[in-house]
């Protein structure tokens, strides 16, 4: 066994991409950070790019900015606490401060979804604009989050997945050692860098209010079922699938129903 590991990439990458000096007290800017600073500034791009041709529901620069705004809050309030309250409950309960170590990783798409979300709403109230076509927006500009975040997850050696000797298995030093498939990069793939494809080709088109985010959705949720195949199941199982897999059903039961009503003859 410790012959054939020798024949994996053994994984070594630092998490912290800039180290301060010890004599200020803090270790450093970390990847996981930089990645999603990556997620928003593309956002930010696209958001721009896209209203400025006349694609989207905000009528100005302070829409898209508060906009933005809106989804940084609800990314990064809504991922934490998916992940306190449906991962870490009982870190949470030892360690109530944990939820503000955010630099430290543990975050949840699906409750940074639900913070997106609830980011939506609010702004397609205070904008008067239609909440459908304010949701395929989001999920138009959230593919390049999650690419990056996934990318960042490989980086930091978590999330890693079940044992394998496939010929691009990678050795993580604090799983034990064992060859594993970097389930990580399957996800930035499946659940990042496809449907980004999907929505960069989607979006300029003129397409029912909620379809796009309806099949984003749909896309998302294939990839993470699947993916999760090949990942650990750190998080435990309920009712047979991995946790990752359960909470992900309500996401493709939404996208479902988008598509579904997008499809419907207008009244």
């Amino acid at each position: 066994m410790i012959a054939a590991a020798l024949a994996f990439w053994t994984h070594d990458l630092d998490p912290v991409a800039i180290h301060f000096p010890p004599s200020w007290g803090l270790r450093g800017v970390h990847w996981y950070g930089l990645a999603y600073a990556a997620g928003f500034l593309v956002a930010a791009y696209l958001l721009g790019r896209w209203r400025r041709a006349g694609l989207t529901p905000l009528r100005d620069v302070h829409d898209e900015s508060a906009l933005i705004t809106a989804v940084m809050v609800g990314v990064i309030a809504g991922g934490r606490l998916g992940h306190v309250f449906l991962y870490a409950r009982a870190e949470f309960a030892a360690d109530p401060l944990m939820v503000f170590r955010v630099w430290q990783g543990g975050m949840a798409s699906h409750g940074g979804f639900l913070g997106v979300l609830l980011a939506g709403a609010w702004f397609a109230r205070r904008a008067r604009a239609d909440f459908f076509a304010v949701g395929d927006l989001l999920c138009a500009l959230a593919p390049a989050g999650i690419l990056f975040g996934r990318l960042a997850n490989f980086v930091n050696g978590e999330l890693v997945g079940n044992p394998s000797s496939v010929a691009w298995a990678v050795v993580f030093p604090h799983e034990g050692g064992e060859p594993r498939h970097p389930s990580q990069l399957y996800e930035a793939f499946g659940e990042g860098l496809l449907p980004l494809a999907w929505v960069l080709l989607r979006y300029p088109r003129r397409l029912p209010p909620g379809r796009l985010a309806g099949e984003f959705l749909l896309l998302y949720s294939a990839a993470r079922i699947v993916c999760e195949c090949f990942r650990s199941a750190e998080d435990g199982h309920v009712l047979g699938l991995t946790a990752g897999q359960f909470w992900t059903l309500p996401l493709a039961a939404l996208g479902l129903f988008l598509v579904w009503r997008s499809r419907r003859p207008a009244e």
